[in-house]
């Protein structure tokens, strides 16, 4: 358990030392921002046009400015830029090591392999969290400023529960990213998978197929392809988790018998 916290301990400082975390965030809290922005065009669309927010030809967006709207549009782009964004941690905390030549004296360490891929999971999965509730939080407060109805605590709570999921779900698929970022010995292949990825989930999604395709089923859950029918069936959450199983393990193999003198 030392060597775990040990390890633990060394990947925050790594991720503390370093601006891609901090830009990756920055790009996140984007989406609120723009939400933000939304509403308050919505909210007097004549306004925003002599303001010059939007062009005169613009007939814009059959929505409205209210809460419902705003925590969807919270969570339409969690579950589309969430597969990039969070790709792109996974790849620098597991490509940077290649990068930067420190993967021989990584792996020539006497912590167990184990012990640093799993350190390497857990630094995800918390940034993860952090980054999902900073921008719940910061689209709450943004939507607080401009005044938008349709308030309630069962709102709230709902949408709260709907960011995390999409949060999670997304992170489960990021072994995968992991894997390929290891076997690429970089940043390039995994995040040129990243937007392969994205590109078949949407395709996927428009020819009904997401609900078996992993990585479609955060926007899917997210309503980004559209209002589902119905709610997606538990095959479509067996899918993400048999891709999670499957990636961290093909990633804790492949860095349990990579030869360090490479």
């Amino acid at each position: 358990m030392n060597a775990f916290f040990s390890a633990l301990w060394a990947e925050t400082l790594k991720a503390k030392r370093s601006k891609v975390p901090l830009l990756t965030t920055l790009g996140f809290l984007i989406l609120p921002f723009v939400s933000g922005l939304f509403m308050i065009i919505l909210k007097d669309l004549e306004g925003a046009k002599d303001m010059g927010l939007i062009s005169t030809k613009a007939q814009l967006v059959g929505g409205v400015a209210d809460w419902p709207s705003h925590f969807g549009m919270l969570a339409m782009g969690a579950g589309v830029a969430g597969s990039i964004l969070f790709s792109i941690i996974t790849a620098w905390v597991f490509g940077r090591e290649f990068s930067d030549h420190t993967a021989k004296e990584l792996l020539a360490l006497p912590t167990p392999r184990w012990v640093i891929v799993t350190a390497k999971f857990v630094l995800i999965a918390l940034l993860t969290l952090a980054i999902t509730l900073l921008v719940f939080i910061v689209g709450y407060g943004i939507g607080l400023t401009v005044e938008i109805p349709g308030l309630s605590a069962e709102l709230t709570w709902s949408s709260f529960q709907s960011l995390l999921l999409i949060g999670f779900l997304t992170f489960m698929l990021m072994p995968v990213v992991a894997l390929i970022a290891s076997i690429g010995r970089g940043y390039l292949l995994p995040l040129g998978w990243a937007f392969l990825s994205m590109a078949l989930a949407q395709i996927a999604a428009v020819m009904g197929w997401g609900e078996w395709f992993p990585w479609a089923v955060p926007s899917l859950l997210s309503d980004f392809a559209g209002p589902q029918t119905e709610p997606l069936g538990m095959h479509s959450y067996l899918m993400v988790f048999l891709v999670f199983i499957t990636g961290t393990v093909a990633t804790l193999l492949w860095w349990q018998r990579a030869d360090q003198a490479q």
